[in-house]
């Protein structure tokens, strides 16, 4: 599998001398413009593997402003394979052209199958997946969120040896692929900070299953309510932070990880002289999607 991509690069934030950090963003959403961030890496060898599978269908799952849907759509259409969108909410059957997120993953080529919430739950039945397979052939599934083990393989190559001076990484976590890849991938002296995005514990339990170091801590509140949630403050610390550091957000993930690292440095939570990364995972398409909602509740829009 071969893509044209950008140098991930580090780039240094401006602060207040005053915090007594460094921060650095580590720019993955900067390597390719659709398949950006930590779903590039997810994506990687689980494509090589259909490949050596013979499989030349992906079939994944994702709701309505899914990052992932729109990662896999774009990579079928480069990679030249056919994609199906297994999506929650049989209601958006009707409403693809008004969805940005949709509407961007149909016009990459990718089928979609709409279900139902309560099916959508059943999604990793055997009964479900068969159902799938006489609908469309055979595929290979690629999970929700896009984490296996070929996943977390990919995430580890995020980190180089020059990331080696850092002493914290900080990253956005959704299903735990991501994270699990740079702990793996981290120095004995680095702690590995997440920064959940849903509300719950489960993903301690997931992450385990990827990793064996302990060097790791979930920093839980900072999800401003649960997945997809947003108010004015987190609003305006995204357009803000664009405004200062030229860098953009996005309001599910990185935004709220942006948000907490603030928050953290102005506690003191970092040792001092701290020199601290934090991954930009990408995601940026879901703002158009996120401001069709902002919009609805009269609410300020994320700059983009």
């Amino acid at each position: 599998m071969i893509f044209k991509l950008e140098n991930s690069v580090n780039q240094k934030l401006t602060l207040p001398n005053t915090y007594g950090v460094s921060v650095c963003v580590k720019r993955e959403d900067r390597i390719h413009p659709f398949i950006s961030g930590n779903k590039y890496r997810k994506l990687k060898y689980n494509l090589q593997e259909a490949q050596q599978f013979g499989l030349d269908t992906l079939l994944t799952f994702g709701g309505a402003y899914s990052n992932h849907i729109a990662a896999v759509a774009s990579a079928g259409k480069e990679y030249g394979v056919k994609t199906v969108g297994v999506i929650r909410g049989e209601e958006l059957y009707s409403k693809i052209k008004d969805n940005p997120t949709l509407s961007f993953a149909k016009e990459q080529g990718m089928q979609f199958k709409f279900v139902s919430r309560s099916d959508y739950r059943d999604k990793e039945s055997i009964t479900f997946i068969d159902n799938l397979k006489q609908e469309f052939g055979e595929f290979y599934l690629v999970p929700e969120g896009g984490t296996n083990t070929l996943a977390v393989k990919g995430c580890e190559e995020i980190l180089t040896e020059a990331d080696n001076v850092f002493d914290y990484i900080c990253c956005a976590v959704g299903t735990g692929g991501t994270i699990s890849g740079l702990i793996n991938a981290s120095g004995e002296h680095q702690k590995i900070l997440g920064f959940p995005a849903l509300k719950g514990d489960f993903l301690s339990d997931n992450i385990s299953k990827f990793v064996a170091k302990k060097n790791w801590e979930l920093i839980t509140n900072f999800h401003f309510g649960g997945y997809a949630k947003i108010n004015k403050e987190l609003v305006d610390f995204i357009n803000d932070f664009k405004s200062l550091q030229n860098i953009p957000l996005d309001p599910v993930y990185t935004g709220k990880l942006m948000f907490g690292v603030y928050k953290l440095i102005e506690k003191g939570y970092f040792k001092k002289n701290a020199n601290v990364l934090v991954i930009h995972t990408g995601g940026l398409q879901g703002i158009s999607g996120m401001n069709k909602i902002l919009k609805q509740k009269k609410l300020p829009l994320i700059n983009d």
